[in-house]
Formats: C-alpha cells, sequence, structure tokens
C-alpha cells in the first residue's frame, strides 16, 4: 500500500514502512525504515539540523545533516552522492527538488533494457517520483514498488536531459538509504575463484567510507552485488537487518559511509570507475532495480524474506516454478576426452540409478580437444560426434534421459573461424592487441551483430535437437574496454540475448555459469532459475559457499553436485554420503564417471536421489533455516521447512573427527511448536517444541567430514 499524508509519503508492505517526507524547500527526506508503523503525516518530525562548520542552502537547510532520499554532491552536502551529472556549464553541482508524483495501482516499477521483479499476480502498488534540477537542465525519476505480501522495497531511478543541449552522467546509483546514528555491522560477500561468496562481517566504524563492489566485466567472483547492514547485536535468529540486492550483471559498487556525525548512508547500483554516460536533448538513462529488504528476524528472517520475492518474482522461463531434473554431468569424468559411446554409456548406467538427464559439456564443436582453440564455432566435430548433436541427442533419449549442452557464447579463441571472419566482433582498443584470458578473446555484445549471432546460433540447435537444458558459460574477465560506459552496454547486449533466448524458448531450462560463481546474481537469475555455484565442488568447501550464498540467493537457485573423491580441485576424500547431503542443499546432481564407481556405491547412488526425489519440492519451495554456521565452528547444520510446518529436513556436518567428545546439539527451527513429528527413518517420535528447544544430538560417523540427514513428516 502507499499513501500520501500531508507531505509525507507511506510506503506498507507485509509488515514494513517505508517514509519519506518533503519539507519546504522542496527537498525529499528520508525518515523511516523498518518495522511497519501507523499512518501519519510526518513531514512535520523531519528536523533541520545544525552543526557546526556545515554549510546552509539559501533557504536555511543543512542537508549535510538530513537523511536524504536520492543525494545530490556539491551544494551543502558534502557525502558521497546518489548520482553525479556534469551540466552544460561544466561542473557536477546539483540540488534537485520535488516537482511531482504519480501512484500506480496494480503495477511494479519495469526498468527498460534490464531485468526487473515481475507482478506475478500478487498485490503490487508503485509510487514514482519525480525530482527536479531547472538550473542543471536534468530532472530524476525515483520508483518505488512495494507488495502486499512481502517485505521489499523495489528502487530504481532515471535521469532525464530536460535540458536544450548534452549532459554527462558521471555516475547514477540505483538507490540508498540514509539511517539514523546506531552500531551497526556490515555483511558482505568477497571471494575468488573456486571460493566465492565466503562471508565476511565488520562493524561501521566512525568516519568510515568503505566500497564494496567489482569493475572486471560481470558482477564477479571477488565481490557479490549483495550486502546486509546489521545492528550489531544482530544474529541468525534475532535483530534488525536490512539487505540491498542489486538485479545486475555488470560492473556493480555499494557504498557505506558513516559520516563525522554517526549518520549511515548506504547507496547501491552502477559502479562508477569506468562510466559515463553522454545524454542529449530529450534523452534518457535507467539505472538497474535494487530490492531493498528488511526483517527483525535476524538474518535468517531477512533471506527467507529476499528467497521468497527472488523465487516467486523474478524469472522468466516457465522452468523456475518446475522440480529440476537429476542432471549429469561429463566434465569431470572426461573432460575434452570422449566419444558417443562413452556418453551413451555414461547416460545407461544414469538411467539405471534414476538420474534424469545428461549434459555434454565442453569440447562437442569445431576441432576442440583443449582450451586453445574453436571457440564461436558452434558446428559439431563429427569426429567425436558423427551422428550430430541431433543424433546424439535422439540416442541419449532413447535410453531414457533428457539432454542438455554446454555453450560459452561471449567467447572466441584466436584459433577460431570466428575469429578470422570477423576480429571487429572482439573487445578492443585501437592500436593495442586484446589481451588473452584462459586463451579466448571476449565478444562485443554492446554490437548488435554479434548479439544477433549468438541468439541465432544457440536457436539453430534448439530447433535442430531435443535440448532441453543448455549450461551457459563465461570463463574470463572483461578487459580493454573501449570506452567509459562500455561495460553497461555489454550487459545490455547480454539480458538482450537471454531475454530473446528465454521468450522464444521458455521451456528450456538455462543454467548460468561463470568459471563458476563468477556471475551468481540477479540479472542471471531472472532469465536462469539456476546457477552453477562453484567450480569447487568439493562437500566441505562448499559450506562455506553454500552459506555465504544463501544469505542473498534461495537454495533453489544453487547448482550442487556431487563429484568424485578425492576432489579435483582440492584433493580432498570426503564419504559419498557427505557430497551428496551437501548437495541436497541445492539443485541436485553428479558429475563424476558413474561408469566406474563400485556396486556399493551405486547402491548408494540410487539411495540419494530416491531420497531427493522425495525432498525436491521442498527444497524449491521450502524455507531455509541456518542453524549452525562453518564460519563459526566444528559444524555446519541447516534445515529446509515447508510453508505449511509438515514436513522438514535436517543436513548437519561434522568437519572433523574428535575423540572422547559430546557432539553438540542441534536446535531446530521454523517448526510448529504444537506439532508432533516423526523421523522418517526411524520411526521415532518428537514434539515440534521438543526439536527446537531441547534440540536433538546428531550421531556423526567417527571419521572426519561426516554427514547427518534427518527428514521429519508432521503426525497430523
Amino acid at each position: 500500500m502507499i499513501i500520501k499524508n500531508g507531505n509525507t509519503f507511506h510506503l506498507q508492505g507485509k509488515n514494513i514502512s517505508y517514509i519519506m517526507a518533503v519539507n519546504e524547500s522542496g527537498d525529499l527526506h528520508h525518515y523511516y525504515f523498518g518495522k511497519k508503523l501507523s499512518d501519519r503525516d510526518y513531514s512535520k518530525k523531519v528536523k533541520n539540523i545544525e552543526h557546526g562548520l556545515i554549510c546552509y542552502d539559501e533557504d536555511g537547510w543543512y542537508l549535510e545533516s538530513a537523511n536524504l532520499e536520492y543525494p545530490a554532491y556539491g551544494h551543502t552536502d558534502l557525502r558521497t552522492p546518489a548520482f553525479s551529472v556534469r551540466n552544460k556549464f561544466g561542473n557536477s553541482v546539483s540540488r534537485p527538488v520535488f516537482k511531482s508524483f504519480v501512484i500506480k495501482e496494480n503495477a511494479v516499477a519495469e526498468v527498460e533494457g534490464m531485468p526487473y521483479i515481475l507482478k506475478n499476480g500478487n498485490n503490487a502498488q508503485t509510487l514514482e517520483i519525480t525530482l527536479e534540477d531547472k538550473a542543471a537542465g536534468f530532472d530524476i525519476v525515483l520508483s518505488y514498488t512495494v507488495f502486499d505480501e512481502y517485505d521489499v522495497v523495489l528502487r530504481s531511478s532515471a535521469i532525464n536531459n530536460i535540458s536544450d543541449g548534452e549532459i554527462v552522467i558521471e555516475s547514477a546509483y540505483s538507490a540508498g538509504v540514509d539511517f539514523d546514528k546506531g552500531n551497526y555491522d556490515i555483511v558482505y560477500f568477497p571471494g575468488a575463484w573456486t571460493r566465492e561468496r565466503y562471508m565476511e562481517r565488520t562493524a561501521v566504524k566512525s568516519g568510515m567510507k568503505m566500497e564494496i563492489g567489482n569493475a572486471k566485466g560481470g558482477s564477479g567472483h571477488a565481490m557479490n552485488p549483495f550486502v546486509i547492514l546489521c545492528d550489531s547485536k544482530t544474529n541468525e535468529k534475532t535483530g534488525n537487518a536490512y539487505g540491498f540486492s542489486l538485479i545486475y550483471s555488470g560492473n556493480h559498487s555499494t557504498v557505506i559511509e558513516n559520516d563525522q556525525y554517526g549518520k549511515i548512508r548506504v547507496v547501491q547500483g552502477l559502479n562508477p570507475f569506468g562510466f559515463e554516460q553522454v545524454l542529449k536533448s530529450g534523452e534518457a538513462f535507467a539505472t538497474p532495480q535494487m530490492i531493498l529488504s528488511y526483517s527483525d528476524n535476524g538474518l535468517g528472517g531477512l533471506s527467507r524474506t529476499i528467497h521468497k520475492v527472488v523465487a516467486n518474482n523474478l524469472c522468466r522461463s516457465n522452468t523456475a516454478k518446475k522440480d529440476r531434473p537429476i542432471l549429469i554431468n561429463n566434465w569431470e569424468a572426461t573432460y575434452f576426452d570422449f566419444t558417443e559411446e562413452k556418453l551413451i554409456e555414461i547416460a545407461k548406467k544414469a538411467k539405471s540409478v534414476g538420474i534424469e538427464l545428461l549434459v555434454l559439456d565442453d569440447g562437442w564443436f569445431g576441432k576442440r580437444n583443449d582450451d586453445d582453440c574453436s571457440l564461436g564455432d558452434w558446428a559439431v566435430n563429427p569426429k567425436k560426434l558423427p551422428l550430430g548433436i541431433d543424433g546424439l541427442a535422439k540416442k541419449i533419449n532413447e535410453e531414457g534421459l533428457k539432454f542438455g549442452l554446454w555453450f560459452e557464447p561471449e567467447m572466441a579463441n584466436p584459433d577460431s573461424d570466428l575469429f578470422r571472419a570477423h576480429p571487429d566482433w572482439i573487445i578492443s582498443v585501437p592500436n593495442t592487441k586484446p589481451s588473452l584470458g584462459r586463451k579466448q578473446y571476449m565478444l562485443d555484445l554492446a554490437n548488435n551483430d554479434v548479439c544477433d549471432y549468438i541468439i541465432d546460433v544457440i536457436s539453430g540447435h534448439l530447433r535442430n535437437a531435443n535440448i532441453t537444458y543448455i549450461k551457459w558459460d563465461y570463463n574470463r574477465m572483461m578487459t580493454d574496454m573501449p570506452y567509459k560506459g562500455y561495460n553497461h552496454k555489454y550487459t545490455l547486449g547480454l539480458y538482450r540475448v537471454y531475454s530473446t533466448l528465454v521468450k522464444n524458448f521458455p521451456d528450456v531450462l538455462i543454467e548460468g555459469c561463470a568459471s563458476g560463481g563468477g556471475r551468481f546474481d540477479l540479472g542471471i537469475l531472472a532469465y536462469s532459475p539456476q546457477i552453477w555455484t562453484s567450480d569447487n565442488s568439493d562437500a566441505i568447501s562448499r559450506l562455506k559457499i553454500q552459506y555465504g550464498t544463501s544469505m542473498g540467493y534461495p537454495i533453489s537457485s544453487m547448482s550442487a553436485h556431487v563429484t568424485a573423491s578425492p576432489n579435483h580441485q582440492v584433493g580432498r576424500i570426503t564419504p559419498l554420503k557427505t557430497r551428496a547431503a551437501v548437495a541436497y542443499a541445492g539443485v541436485f546432481g553428479y558429475e563424476l564417471d558413474i561408469t566406474t564407481m563400485s556396486d556399493e556405491e551405486i547402491a548408494e547412488v540410487k539411495e540419494q536421489i530416491k531420497f531427493y526425489n522425495e525432498i525436491r519440492g521442498l527444497v524449491r519451495n521450502g524455507e531455509l533455516y541456518r542453524l549452525q554456521s562453518p564460519y563459526e565452528g566444528n559444524y555446519c547444520s541447516w534445515m529446509i521447512v515447508s510453508e505449511d510446518k509438515k514436513e522438514a529436513v535436517l543436513v548437519g556436518v561434522k568437519i572433523l573427527s574428535n575423540s572422547n567428545m559430546d557432539e553438540e546439539n542441534i536446535y531446530l527451527d521454523g517448526l510448529c511448536e504444537s506439532f508432533t513429528y516423526k523421523d522418517t527413518e526411524t520411526g521415532e517420535i518428537y514434539g515440534g517444541d521438543e526439536l527446537m528447544y531441547k534440540g536433538i544430538t546428531p550421531e556423526y560417523e567417527l571419521c572426519d567430514f561426516s554427514a547427518y540427514v534427518k527428514y521429519f513428516k508432521a503426525e497430523v
């Protein structure tokens, strides 16, 4: 609900209020964001606070000490701005003031050329507020969407050139929030290849200005475009937590500033480094959408708030609302060295254990037997696959499995027919030989001809063969960006390719991948309902990776596979049971040579698949409760609970074995106190209150890296 009361705009979600007010000078002030308040005109409560040595404007307002909705730099406010526009006079000083507003009933804010949260049958309202700077020659439209069912506010902005000349956008964040003085922590998710989204938490100290961002071309392994601001005492179950989730796959930035008076400002959006956008008279520029979320039930409550809106209202593909197939990928089984006969052998064995889909990974095209050549040449290699992709797909289908195919469509090797025909399609700068990453160049997706080529190639394969799944890879960073703002234009091209394919092939499941989790963001999830979480598939490494990822992304978006032991990335030897237990918290599959497994291992795999089939709907639709953190000790545990509280799966992992020590109790969460729950394996009966407050003591096997799995159903 959106209420206009005097000079106050009051946005209400399910349990939240977001309040702003216009002062008598036209400045748009932020007043409150948090637990739902009753409605009244709050504009008289906006204070004009004077501090020593700060400047005031011609109306006597001290904007440096004010909480503002979309702050500008240079006209009394010298904190981090939400935008910077160089006007025709050559300066970037601005003071936009309130011009108008419109409330749109039963509508969400749309962002042209970029993904955004869909309405999808929910009750939504959108507020658009226009701020104008006549002197500088532009106005800004701030968009806010709220849902009756969710505790989120969708934010984005658009800058319009209303002057008779050019203006230059130097930076444009999607949104920001100013918070009153308090003791806050920032939680963020840095990493690297094979150790993505490691959770970090630090106090927001006085005078601190911290940027959490990436300028390497995509959302990146190094820093995820999701952060949490929370009270210093907030934990998994209690306390205030605010989430900032950017729906974007390119260079991003979140700035947290604690000013000299203890006020906290957070802005999030496009990374201003290397960015610029020239607007001619009458032109406009839109920023990506950001999900602003809140919970007073700690980090866990915040996660569940985000998970629900992302799972239900983001992805355009028909596959998002369906159970995902249990797949086997041939990569770690064969790498480049495969034949048609080997793939069919894998398919036969996979079918016998209950696997539903075989994915052919890299190496099926051109003359590719290693990563030196043929990226961009998406014609089948007849020496490896004499029946072609369509023939192989038929063979796999005859074995009772669906068929999926790997692409890396944004790339080309120097040794490729594509590069030889179109060297001008490579991202490059004049008079400099383009750099290589993983022996490949990047194609210029700011060029419509390149986008059309990619669309045509992939569409051709989807029309000619029964392909129900695509693994979309992206294996290097972006260098040699030829002009300021290029990365954003590239990202818009990427979205055009994705949206066209999803529109034309809505029932094909696309899995995002970027050397694992290098582009794990809400922009990709708008088209790919799942993303390969990390190239590091070691179960113990995945505890921290998946735990951190789950803070901002639903487990139904995390692809998680059982792979070989010793693990190919870290060399660790882990039990097959543990590898499966960790993979249950995601889209389950296998990536190993199933034809070499022992009879005992095959029997165990059959049981794993049988169990996952029981909980698959729960993984897709259930609510996640994190119980023990791998960042805090020797244990990691979590549970997934159905919305009606009638079923729950518990997974615990003990990292290192101990002698002569009692195990730590696990206190379950999210259950109904008054329900009686049955352990489906042992038949033992528990009260919901007993499981949550008395807890249970897991029985781990006497070995390192042991797992404990329980499935409970309510006796009603």
